[in-house]
């Protein structure tokens, strides 16, 4: 029997055979070539390998060898290389077709993207998984310009146009994909978002919130006008967040609309509108036309422009709750962006309930993080320490967190309702130099999960410098 401590496995050598076949008889290639492949096996199977080799030599049509080697070895690299999720639905059947094969593997362990992409030499394809780009699959350079054929025959896009940008959508029976095409030097990338189209499992009560900021929030959403912004990076979570606010606000009383860029759920009961820039439907002529619809509340998928801004001021000076997000780093910092944009100081103090900053950040897996001491020194210069920190959590990796350390991601909030005091500091111009953030910056939410042991420094770096 194999003594090996572990297993490590190239790309190309990963994908000579695909998750379904290794995790059913336990295998995991050790080497392969034209008309021989030998594979690791659990060695509890050893009683049954005439039989397994048998069948894997029919379904390979290639001479199989297995080596037999130690459970936990074996379980770590299917874990490590194999992802799977048990709860697959089995509604779902896969097919023969590479294309269609990467896109259900992709959703069943909760990918959020999935990047093709050629370079000189060759093509491959990364994953998404909780917010970290993970590579996948290599492809044949000669077969990259089929499978991109074949994505955009799906997507309803123009496979002779290889100059310009396209976007499209792939449409599934609970779920979509947008995707987007962009020329680069070598060729064309591909990149599809993965959309869920239940929005059931949202709550708002459920998204990470503190108490006493859910409840300033919800006072907020619950006013019959004014402006609800969340900010943030791209994959922060801003989109859930407004789904969930909603999903909440969504009664037979009101009529909501949205415009949304792309459409990620759908909500029974509200009028959902997707933006299509190229025929003149943008999220200012959309909301021009909400006006004349008589609407309760609207949901702008997102203030791009100053436009935008000065529309949805207006609707809710005349008497309607706007939802939108707005890319900023900070709840103050959308404030600023937007007096940028032309909006004037005693208009925002006027229509702003609140603002939001978000951050999504990734949790230790709970069976194999790992306590140690703790260094000031490996926090960012930049940062000053209030508190004691004696010790803290690292990303370790087992079976249950697929060798990541990490095992779900957690939602961080920076809240700002409009006050009377915060708006004379709009006014003034004075909320940037005021105190009225202390303690309750998206920094100081990240170290206090950080001292939690929720997740690690690694993680909360980034928000620490900002």
């Amino acid at each position: 029997m194999n003594s090996l401590e572990h297993i490590e496995l190239s790309i190309d050598l990963q994908q000579s055979i695909n998750s379904d076949i290794a995790n059913h008889f336990s295998i995991v290639p050790k080497e392969i070539n034209a008309e021989y492949v030998s594979f690791f096996i659990d060695e509890s199977k050893i009683t049954s390998l005439a039989a397994t080799k048998e069948e894997l030599t029919l379904i390979l049509n290639k001479t199989v060898e297995l080596v037999p080697i130690e459970s936990p070895v074996l379980k770590k690299a299917l874990s490590t290389y194999y992802r799977t999720n048990t709860e697959r639905s089995k509604s779902i059947s896969y097919s023969n077709d590479f294309l269609e094969d990467l896109i259900f593997d992709a959703k069943h362990i909760n990918a959020s993207d999935i990047h093709i992409e050629i370079y000189e030499e060759d093509a491959r394809v990364r994953l998404r998984i909780d917010g970290h780009l993970i590579e996948s699959k290599h492809i044949k350079k000669d077969s990259y310009n089929e499978l991109i054929n074949q994505i955009k025959i799906k997507s309803n896009l123009d496979i002779t146009e290889k100059r310009l940008p396209q976007d499209g959508r792939i449409e599934y029976e609970d779920f979509d994909m947008r995707v987007s095409i962009l020329p680069t030097h070598h060729g064309e990338k591909v990149v599809m978002r993965i959309l869920g189209r239940d929005a059931s499992h949202l709550d708002i009560n459920q998204l990470g919130l503190e108490a006493d900021d859910l409840s300033k929030y919800l006072e907020a959403v619950r006013k019959s006008n004014g402006i609800v912004l969340i900010s943030g990076p791209t994959g922060s979570g801003k989109t859930t967040t407004l789904y969930g606010t909603l999903k909440y606000l969504n009664d037979i009383k009101r009529n909501i609309v949205t415009v949304e860029d792309p459409i990620e759920y759908t909500l029974k009961g509200i009028n959902q509108v997707q933006l299509k820039e190229d025929i003149g439907l943008t999220f200012t002529s959309a909301l021009r036309s909400f006006l004349r619809q008589d609407p309760d509340i609207i949901m702008l998928g997102e203030i791009r422009d100053a436009q935008t801004a000065q529309m949805a001021i207006r609707a809710s000076l005349t008497g309607h709750l706007v939802l939108s997000t707005i890319h900023t780093n900070s709840a103050i910092g959308t404030i600023s962006r937007l007096r940028d944009m032309g909006v004037p100081p005693f208009l925002l103090a006027e229509t702003i309930n609140i603002s939001v900053a978000q951050r999504l950040l990734r949790t230790l897996c709970s069976d194999c993080k790992q306590q140690q001491q703790f260094n000031q020194d490996d926090l960012p210069k930049t940062f000053e320490l209030n508190k004691e920190i004696k010790t803290h959590y690292i990303a370790v990796g087992c079976d249950n967190c697929y060798h990541t350390g990490y095992k779900g991601r957690r939602a961080i909030y920076e809240i700002l309702p409009l006050s009377f005091d915060i708006a004379n500091a709009i006014k003034n111009g004075t909320l940037e130099q005021s105190n009225i953030m202390k303690n309750k910056k998206l920094s100081d939410k990240a170290l206090d999960l950080f001292m939690q042991g929720n997740t690690s420094l690694d993680e909360i770096y980034s928000i620490l410098i900002n």
